[in-house]
């Protein structure tokens, strides 16, 4: 089947989009506390993704019995999970959250056979077990690795929270995007942690203003919400309608490659020779994990795998 033209293109353009997010987010959280910044880009990014939604035709509304289970994913896979990336992006690397964030497939394969029974073949745990080996180098290889106390380290263990989160809310909606499609159950929830999230951050929003924010901060706080949200969401699901969703998550493997690099060149974060080999054990442990995944594949995801909300 030919490939609709600019698929391709659109599909790498987001993996550059969610790569570059994380040095974005650490640049902007210099002039911006955490949740201050959840509570700006969230906002532009359901309005975005409204407005980019209103081209396709009018949304459907949830079954009334589902809505409980909508707001539910909502708080888990926004504001939970919002909370776990934003304090774990500001307190380690970007590359380091890059990497750790791209093992959510992994952790989405494991509670699909946990909870839901899937079954998969031991070609797909030796890439969840090289990952995990990959997780130990990434985090071990850094200066700091036995210093529990140290921000870094905490931030690599908020990450690792944040993948397992979402995670918990791709296997809790999968039945749901079986009803009602990928797209829809993302916006709805994606709405619902919007609102949670402008009501954490609106006393730190409140207490320092947004009087001093540079225009490279207010560029950044729409990049994160407009262009890594909204448009990488729509980019994605596009890839999903027209290539598949197996065919479109490889274009998400380069994410932390991209990430890694950005950083590099950006924020002057060089990673240690063992990073370098943990990130290499990772990105191949992923693709290894969904290429098995592939053959068993039910529905396209609950979302876009969290690559670099």
């Amino acid at each position: 089947m030919r490939r609709p033209g600019g698929t391709d293109a659109g599909l790498a353009l987001m993996a550059l989009i969610w790569g570059a997010n994380f040095t974005v987010i650490k640049a902007v959280l210099e002039q911006l506390e955490p949740l201050a910044l959840n509570a700006l880009r969230f906002p532009l990014a359901a309005l975005a993704l409204g407005l980019l939604l209103r081209l396709r035709g009018p949304l459907p509304w949830p079954r009334a019995e589902d809505r409980w289970r909508i707001v539910w994913l909502g708080v888990v896979g926004n504001v939970l999970y919002q909370l776990l990336f934003i304090f774990g992006i500001d307190w380690t690397l970007a590359g380091n959250a890059a990497l750790l964030l791209a093992t959510t497939p992994v952790w989405t394969l494991v509670l699909s056979t946990a909870v839901l029974g899937e079954r998969y073949g031991a070609g797909v745990w030796a890439g969840v077990c090289a990952t995990l080996v990959g997780m130990v180098l990434v985090v071990a290889g850094g200066p700091d690795a036995l210093d529990f106390s140290s921000a870094r380290v905490r931030g690599d263990v908020l990450m690792v929270g944040a993948s397992l989160v979402w995670s918990i809310y791709t296997v809790g909606a999968q039945d749901l995007t079986r009803r009602y499609g990928s797209l829809a159950v993302t916006t709805w929830t994606l709405r619902v942690g919007a609102a949670g999230l402008v009501a954490l951050g609106a006393v730190p929003l409140a207490r320092r203003g947004v009087a001093h924010l540079d225009a490279a901060a207010w560029g950044g706080v729409a990049y994160a919400g407009v262009l890594a949200i909204a448009v990488a969401y729509a980019l994605w699901y596009r890839g999903v309608e027209h290539i598949g969703s197996s065919r479109t998550a490889v274009y998400s493997n380069a994410v932390p490659v991209v990430a890694l690099a950005v950083a590099w060149v950006w924020l002057g974060e060089r990673p240690t020779p063992l990073q370098v080999v943990g990130a290499a054990v990772i990105v191949g442990g992923v693709a290894w994990a969904r290429t098995g995944r592939a053959r068993r594949e039910r529905a396209p995801a609950a979302g876009p795998g969290a690559a670099a909300d």
